[in-house]
């Protein structure tokens, strides 16, 4: 079975205490769900519509791994956390 890849891309933090709340809760969701963390932080270079703001790669063994992570009731205090204190995408997408 492929691997399975999280991949957070932020436009923006628009309110940097709510990112701190969300991230105190997010990491630790994350790993007890089977994540390993890849890459986090600003993009050391972008191209074509590439946002120069922060970056997240998580590592999991499947994508239902990664998609139960994601619904679980940690990961999703620790977005109640954010609200609206950031705008990005989150896709899991699956490794080859």
């Amino acid at each position: 079975m492929p691997k399975a890849y999280w991949i957070s891309a932020y436009r923006q933090v628009t309110n940097p205490d709510k990112m701190a709340a969300y991230a105190k809760l997010a990491g630790p969701a994350i790993t007890g769900g089977g994540g390993r963390f890849l890459a986090r932080g600003e993009a050391a270079k972008v191209y074509e519509l590439g946002i120069k703001e922060r970056t997240v790669l998580i590592e999991f063994e499947s994508v239902a791994q990664a998609i139960a992570t994601h619904d679980s009731p940690a990961y999703q205090e620790a977005l109640a956390a954010l609200g609206d204190g950031a705008e990005r995408e989150i896709r899991i997408v699956e490794g080859v």
